[in-house]
């Protein structure tokens, strides 16, 4: 009979650290980030809570790792066939020589993910944690949106090369014009987030950065 082979303990890490993420954010959209704890979320994941304040130093650094985890993931598992990624993970926004259309697209996607409860709860409370913490927010900002900004800005630098948007154009700038209607409408919470509104804020854009007759 072969010998017995020990315990692989970076897989059983990987585990531990896969159902802490898992269990920060399931109780962060259950009960909301104030009421979530460390302990909690040791009782989640079925660990120590040593464990957690082994490897993180804060209940709000568990959740960005978490949501990050979460990101990725995702990002994976919606990854078009064609693209390839960038040093980042991140797929660049589509090029068929309609920006209209490529920007809708992709503010619709990003429609269904801020309506997306799995998300939702997770994104704002790491949000609001990155007001009061400029740490947590700058790591937020860094790790997870700048990425995502520089598609914007490659996108619409493609388009001022040819020919679709002005040369005096700033691209960052100018996705500020898509994306902060977007984020205001989701924060307040008081129209709803909709593909229409999506198409909207696209048009109403690019009628102010399209070249002029």
């Amino acid at each position: 009979m072969s010998a017995q082979r020990p315990p692989d303990s970076s897989r059983r890490s990987d585990r531990s650290r896969r159902a802490i993420c898992d269990a920060a954010l399931a109780l962060v959209g259950e009960v909301g980030y104030a009421k979530t704890t460390i302990e909690g979320i040791a009782a989640r994941a079925g660990v120590g809570k040593q464990t957690i304040y082994r490897w993180w130093p804060s209940k709000a650094a568990v959740l960005m790792e978490a949501f990050l985890d979460m990101s990725a993931r995702q990002a994976a598992e919606s990854a078009p066939e064609t693209p390839e990624a960038g040093e980042d993970g991140a797929y660049g926004i589509p090029d068929t020589g309609d920006l209209a259309a490529d920007l809708k697209l992709v503010l619709r996607a990003t429609v269904d993910e801020l309506n997306d409860p799995v998300s939702e709860a997770p994104t704002r409370a790491l949000t609001a944690e990155g007001i009061i913490d400029p740490a947590l927010g700058a790591q937020f900002v860094e790790a997870l949106l700048e990425p995502q900004l520089q598609l914007y800005v490659t996108r619409l630098r493609a388009a001022q090369e040819a020919g679709e948007v002005r040369e005096e154009v700033d691209p960052r700038v100018a996705l500020e014009l898509l994306i902060a209607p977007l984020t205001h409408r989701w924060l307040l919470r008081t129209l709803p987030l909709t593909h229409a509104y999506a198409d909207a804020v696209v048009d109403h854009a690019l009628s102010g950065l399209a070249v002029r007759p």
